[in-house]
């Protein structure tokens, strides 16, 4: 029986700079009742402390405990692969923190690994830099691999992108933490004390959320909110358990008493549950 949620952000609780509808509820529901959860998110641009004043900034009331993001179990990954390393870094404030946080040194000759997280700041020097880095043999290692949205005028590259270049250009395939890798999923978990069967994540993007959910395991919630289409769903071979149009519309009741017998796919809408897209 589901305990728990991890909860992605982007698409699932806000939209840009806007609150999705209920999502604050929701939140505060899971609060009041003392469910076990965590906001999930690839981003590894924003400390936990920055992901807490964007929530704040549209009403949801957050502690940075509440949080997990894929530069955190960046910095977890690398302290159990070589504990006290070091790492040539392309990225910012989260996962520069999060690699302190776990006893790394941040070097800029003969590091173990080079690490790519999102960012704007760093150069094509930079990327040049690491390419010889990783031919020298640092390892290559990707807080994520989410692509760029493809829309114009956006100002962030796209983490897949740069990554790309750099295996294209060496040779060597990263090997990417967070979602939908099980090393995020599987340490998000464990942080809320849940076993496998417990756990259920929410998410508005099938290739990562609810991919990732369903390759350890846990229940899986597409929200329609963010970027998965309805449309689009049967071009997947997996499906989630549950599709609803937003957050606000999953029944906590409902969905903690009756999840082991819901048949995927369920759909949600306007508060009527159907097992058929």
């Amino acid at each position: 029986m589901a305990k728990g949620f991890l909860i992605d952000m982007d698409g699932v609780i806000y939209s840009g700079n806007d609150l999705i509808p209920g999502a604050d509820a929701f939140v505060a529901s899971l609060k009041k009742r003392g469910i076990p959860f965590l906001f999930l998110t690839n981003n590894s641009q924003r400390t936990p402390r920055d992901v807490v004043n964007k929530l704040a900034g549209i009403g949801i009331e957050a502690d940075e405990e509440d949080v997990f993001t894929s530069a955190m179990a960046t910095g977890w990954f690398l302290s159990r692969m070589k504990p006290n390393g070091s790492a040539y870094v392309l990225g910012e404030g989260g996962l520069i923190t999060s690699l302190h946080e776990n006893g790394y040194s941040l070097v800029t000759h003969y590091p173990d690994f080079v690490v790519v997280g999102e960012g704007r700041n760093f150069t094509l020097e930079m990327v040049n830099h690491a390419v010889d880095l990783i031919l020298d043999g640092a390892k290559l290692v990707a807080t994520n691999l989410d692509p760029s949205p493809k829309k114009k005028g956006w100002s962030n590259l796209g983490i897949k992108a740069v990554v790309s270049m750099i295996e294209e250009a060496t040779g060597v395939k990263a090997f990417s933490v967070g979602k939908p890798s099980p090393v995020m999923m599987r340490v998000a978990r464990k942080k809320l004390g849940l076993d496998t069967n417990e756990t259920t994540m929410i998410g508005d993007t099938m290739d990562t959320d609810i991919l990732g959910g369903i390759q350890v395991g846990y229940r899986t919630v597409l929200t329609l909110s963010g970027v998965s289409k309805r449309e689009n769903l049967h071009h997947y071979a997996f499906a989630p358990d549950l599709i609803v149009d937003t957050i606000g519309e999953l029944d906590l009741d409902e969905w903690l008493g009756e999840s082991k017998s819901l048949k995927p796919i369920a759909i949600k809408k306007n508060g009527t549950l159907t097992a058929q897209l």
